[in-house]
């Protein structure tokens, strides 16, 4: 059982030493090895995703990712990017399926920016397709042409979608569905994309072979106002790559802290990529205060998902609930009456739990 460990930058590292610790702790036999990706590979090989990385991602049964990106790489060519070595590796690895649980705990009910009775018990899962639309079609680019009798900077990228790759994510969600509350929500754009009418209507085929599940649709923009509105409505909702991003973020801090919210991206034969919904907060790197716990439920996710340990995964939810239940609070989470810790005393608490 082979895991290939990527800090990635920023807090990366920071949070990965804690769940590296957690899965440590569980004895269970992993073989694990760290490589470079993101901004840390291109300082030290010139390529956010390099051969070395690539290797060893393939030849592991999971992998296991903290973060990339930082304002430092903003001018670099876009091909020397930090996130184009995660577009690189979910591309390489097939990972077509983006789970993305948003789950408030009771204690943390308080630290919404939302209403407690608005939010209060909520649990969603946003199934995002990850490997196609906007984000890979082509063509892309700027070029410089004449329009209106003047030479302008001319920016585009192409949305597309294949009959195929819409059904196969459909499908990842009614499962899911099956074993949650047995309602999908398709969010589309279908009244101005006929990329997104496509969408729709495989979906409406797909939810034929689902009797048991309950199938709605809804354009995306209501979407983003009903995550706000009644998010308890919602069990499994399904979407694109770019409409996925988007409203996986904001599902994310209607539980209080993106730093709670782990992710998984999935294969066909589940082999994943798994990592904290965060990004790098270059901010607070090296400060010793990121918020360890969605890297570590993230882990919890890789043992049911690519590994089918449920009971292990079960120990670490519990862990974190249990820590929170005490009242420790890194500062992204904190309120009054509680106790602030940081990175190492978060992991500490989480290992002495299990």
């Amino acid at each position: 059982m082979k895991i290939c460990v990527l800090p990635g930058d920023g807090i990366g590292p920071e949070i990965m030493v804690e769940a590296v610790r957690v899965l440590k702790a569980l004895d269970l036999g992993f073989e694990m090895e760290e490589a470079l990706l993101g901004g840390c590979a291109v300082d030290a090989t010139g390529s956010p995703y390099p051969e070395a990385t690539q290797k060893l991602a393939l030849a592991a049964d999971a992998v296991l990712l903290g973060a990339v990106g930082g304002p430092k790489w903003d001018s670099n060519p876009r091909e020397q990017r930090p996130e184009r070595g995660l577009l690189g590796i979910r591309k390489q690895l097939g990972l077509f399926a983006n789970l993305r649980p948003a789950i408030l705990y009771p204690e943390l009910a308080n630290a919404s920016t939302l209403k407690p009775e608005v939010v209060a018990g909520l649990d969603i899962l946003i199934v995002r397709e990850l490997t196609g639309d906007i984000y890979f079609g082509q063509p892309r680019g700027i070029e410089v042409r004449d329009i209106d009798g003047q030479k302008q900077r001319f920016g585009f990228n192409t949305m597309h979608y294949t009959e195929s790759e819409i059904r196969r994510i459909l499908r990842v969600a009614f499962e899911a569905a099956r074993k949650r509350s047995r309602k999908v929500c398709s969010v589309d754009k279908m009244n101005v994309l006929e990329c997104t009418q496509l969408w729709r209507d495989v979906a409406t085929e797909t939810g034929l072979e689902y009797p048991d599940v309950e199938l709605t649709h809804m354009l995306v923009d209501n979407a983003a106002m009903q995550l706000v509105k009644n998010p308890k409505q919602f069990d499994v909702m399904v979407t694109g790559n770019m409409f996925g991003d988007i409203l996986s973020d904001e599902a994310s801090m209607l539980t209080g802290s993106i730093g709670m919210l782990p992710s998984a991206s999935l294969d066909a034969n589940n082999k994943g990529l798994y990592e904290p919904s965060h990004g790098s907060a270059p901010d607070i790197a090296g400060k010793g205060v990121a918020n360890p716990l969605a890297t570590i439920l993230s882990v919890a996710m890789m043992l049911r998902y690519t590994f089918a340990n449920e009971a292990a995964a079960v120990r670490i939810e519990s862990a974190v609930k249990k820590v929170l239940a005490q009242g420790l609070r890194t500062g992204d989470i904190f309120e009054p009456g509680m106790k602030k810790v940081g990175t190492r005393a978060m992991g500490d608490a989480v290992l002495a739990a299990l």
